[in-house]
């Protein structure tokens, strides 16, 4: 479903099983290319790709973007997922937001040739706008520790750092199992009592 439209990328969100199958290849293609580069340096085997790509598009309530050129190029991805639906990021921010009324910006991502040109955070914006408000009043993300262009654009969209951080180990591109650190940021998106 076509969302938004920048000069030459197109924002689609998937939400049929037609639209999963159809971009299935690009998201996984991205997703290995993206998280190689700076600053995670990881590898992804297609697999692994495609099982995060199922386990986003499966989960109930997911919100999965692609930012698309042409039929088939996939040059960015977002997904957003209630926090719920990932438990080991919803343990570390137990007592600091409302675990049933969050939601997760689980992944972002745009291709090298891309970056700069408004697609990163569209998709930001357009998650954040499909997150029903009447159910949800807080947003986070997990971003590296080092300073990058992702986690500068979260702040200047007003979300806020939470004084929390989790270790996440993961192969790298080197072959090498290796931990890096990532702070989470959120952002409040309404103060309607939800309980």
């Amino acid at each position: 479903m076509l969302i938004a439209e920048l000069d030459d990328v197109s924002i689609r969100r998937i939400t049929t099983a037609e639209e999963t199958d159809r971009w299935r290849a690009g998201f996984i293609g991205a997703y290995q290319t993206v998280f190689s580069g700076f600053p995670y340096f990881e590898r992804f085997y297609p697999s692994e790709a495609e099982g995060v790509f199922r386990q986003l598009t499966r989960t109930p309530e997911h919100i999965t973007l692609v930012a698309t050129r042409g039929q088939s190029q996939v040059v960015g991805f977002a997904a957003a997922i209630p926090l719920t639906a990932k438990p080991d990021v919803a343990t570390h921010l137990t007592g600091l937001v409302p675990a049933r009324h969050t939601f997760y910006l689980a992944e972002l991502g745009v291709l090298e040739p891309w970056r700069g040109r408004q697609a990163g955070r569209s998709m930001v914006r357009e998650r954040l706008r499909l997150i029903d408000p009447e159910c949800y009043s807080h947003v986070v993300l997990r971003v590296s520790m080092n300073h990058t262009p992702s986690g500068e654009m979260y702040k200047a969209m007003g979300f806020e750092e939470m004084g929390v951080y989790q270790d996440v180990s993961a192969m790298r591109t080197d072959g090498k199992v290796t931990t890096d650190r990532r702070m989470f940021l959120s952002k409040l998106l309404s103060q309607v009592p939800l309980d």
